[in-house]
């Protein structure tokens, strides 16, 4: 992508050009000569910064700057300072030309290359771009670990949540092998009540002997045997 200030320079670079020698306007590589002159400061900085010193705030972006030791421009003329100029009560409502040639003219007076605004330009460009790379690599890695973390703890999950099901599978399946010895047994039991309550009814009136269910809770009531 094409840096706004990068167009902006190389016009400002043109105009410088075309005022110091007005036929160098009319020729035309002059165009070419301000392209290839900014891509040489541009190509003269290392493209990824080295930031010597932590960043505590990232918000900071004079922080960023130091961090990366970009030095202090001629005369305090940083890329920062004509921006300010620029939006100087002054001139901020002239128009673009004008503005131009009134900035041209303020960093001639003050002994100021326009070169080395460029230069801290792209300094401090490269610095943020760097700077963002660093913290884009920070949080992959934060991602990245925090992605492993959690697909460790949704495996647990997984497995405890299986292991679970398991047990309650297991006592699910227990409690219908009970239901079903218990059914059995009660048949049986039945059986054997029926056959004691027949042999006891040879000899009662009231046959106290019980061959249905029962009520499990409640107490069993003992009845009178009577003979005839």
């Amino acid at each position: 992508m094409t840096k706004k200030w990068y167009n902006y320079i190389v016009s400002i670079d043109e105009d410088s050009l075309s005022a110091q020698n007005p036929s160098a306007a009319a020729k035309p590589g002059a165009q070419k000569s301000a392209s290839q002159s900014v891509a040489e400061i541009a190509a003269s900085i290392a493209p990824e910064p080295k930031f010597t010193n932590p960043i505590s705030d990232p918000t900071s972006f004079e922080e960023i700057y130091r961090a990366a030791e970009i030095p202090p421009p001629p005369q305090g003329y940083s890329i920062l300072k004509v921006a300010q100029m620029l939006e100087s009560e002054h001139i901020r409502t002239l128009s673009s030309d004008v503005k131009k040639s009134t900035i041209l003219v303020a960093l001639d007076a003050a002994g100021v290359n326009i070169k080395d605004v460029i230069q801290d330009a792209v300094q401090r460009d490269r610095a943020l771009d760097g700077y963002e790379r660093v913290q884009q690599r920070a949080l992959n890695e934060l991602e990245a670990a925090k992605t492993k973390e959690n697909n460790e703890i949704q495996a647990d999950l997984d497995k405890y949540v299986t292991a679970q099901r398991a047990k309650m599978q297991a006592n699910s399946d227990a409690i219908s092998r009970e239901k079903e010895r218990f059914s059995s047994w009660k048949l049986k039991k039945q059986q054997e009540e029926k056959k004691i309550a027949d042999t006891v009814g040879y000899f009662v009136t009231e046959n106290p002997i019980t061959t249905g269910d029962i009520d499990a809770t409640a107490p069993k009531v003992s009845k009178s045997v009577q003979k005839s």
